[in-house]
């Protein structure tokens, strides 16, 4: 058994958590919107109209920027922003990060199967259908440090 500090997180902790995450990356989008918009007041400031979206396109930017957020977050420090807010972080089964092709893996795992991260209410382990297929787990841990004590 993993000492207290890191045990495995449960589905409210982690569901804040990714609360959390999906608000940053709604930021980031609102961010590249108005980066867009600027733009083209800047290039054609007579013909200025807001840029157009449609929903397939936002779905797309959604999905690409919530991938490489999570991806990115995960290889180097375990971390997201909800998680350093709830005190969690992602690493192998061995207590280690997870690296940058597993961290993409999850990222793409977890983004278009999200359904999978409620698996924790059911598994004994707190283990999500991503953390039992790409042998990860999401702990607790306070610690600043890019790695956990094991």
């Amino acid at each position: 058994m993993s000492a207290p500090a890191h045990r495995p997180a449960g589905i409210v902790t982690r569901s804040i958590a990714s609360g959390v995450d999906i608000a940053v990356v709604l930021a980031i989008m609102a961010g590249l919107y108005l980066c867009l918009a600027f733009a083209r007041l800047l290039f054609s400031p007579q013909n200025f109209a807001w840029p157009d979206t449609g929903a397939v396109m936002s779905t797309g930017i959604f999905i690409v920027v919530s991938v490489l957020y999570l991806t990115g977050c995960w290889a180097v420090s375990g971390r997201t922003v909800g998680a350093v807010m709830m005190g969690l972080r992602v690493v192998s089964r061995d207590g280690e990060l997870v690296g940058w092709p597993r961290a993409l893996l999850r990222a793409v795992f977890c983004v278009m199967f999200a359904i999978g991260l409620f698996w924790v209410a059911v598994d004994s382990r707190r283990h999500s259908l991503q953390d039992i297929v790409l042998r990860t787990t999401v702990v607790y841990d306070w610690q600043p440090e890019s790695r956990p004590a094991t």
